[in-house]
């Protein structure tokens, strides 16, 4: 007796009339490709374990409310998820870094003797304000550029691994974020001088 082959449109039409194991055969059927892209970025197979399964917790989630378009590409709009959970993990370890370093490696302390007046952090933190009023006057891929790049301290063969990028698009994408940051900071007249 030959199985029948559904196309991925069939199992989460199945699925979402109430099918559950046709959940588990797409599963199965890019459990692979999925994990491999997902490990690849983060090279450590708990964490991809981790991602892997948020990902397909966030794919029943819009497959249970039936947000998902049906176009073709599951394969692309799975990958597409699991992109932006990897980078929700990068950015959430870029923080966890941050911290831990200001805690337990107090290397400020080890450079300078001496500590910055109230005056001095009152206008740093006034500047980042400034500078995350202007960059959300930016153009979403523009922002996201700038983000990257200097918040998140990825390089630009990062970046366009992760936005699945041409390596000239992204040096564009940021040229005009700094061209677009200079215009704005003019016009808001804005100081970003300490």
């Amino acid at each position: 007796m030959k199985a029948i082959v559904c196309d991925d449109a069939q199992l989460i039409s199945r699925y979402q009339a109430g099918d559950e194991r046709a959940l588990s055969i797409l599963i199965e059927r890019h459990q692979s490709q999925l994990f491999n892209f997902i490990y690849a970025k983060v090279r450590d197979r708990d964490v991809a374990d981790d991602l892997f399964q948020d990902t397909f917790v966030k794919v029943i989630r819009i497959l249970k409310t039936n947000q998902y378009k049906e176009d073709g590409k599951f394969i692309q709009w799975i990958t597409r998820i699991a992109r932006n959970i990897i980078m929700d993990y990068f950015r959430a370890q870029s923080k966890v870094r941050m911290v831990r370093e200001r805690e337990e490696f107090p290397l400020c302390k080890l450079i300078r003797t001496v500590q910055p007046s109230d005056e001095t952090e009152l206008n740093r933190s006034q500047i980042e304000k400034d500078l995350h009023k202007l960059l959300k006057q930016l153009p979403e891929e523009q922002r996201e550029m700038v983000e990257m790049r200097l918040f998140y301290g990825m390089s630009f063969n990062e970046i366009v691994e992760e936005k699945d990028l041409v390596l000239n698009t992204a040096l564009g994408r940021m040229r005009y974020a700094i061209i677009n940051l200079r215009k704005l900071i003019e016009k808001n007249k804005v100081n970003l001088m300490e």
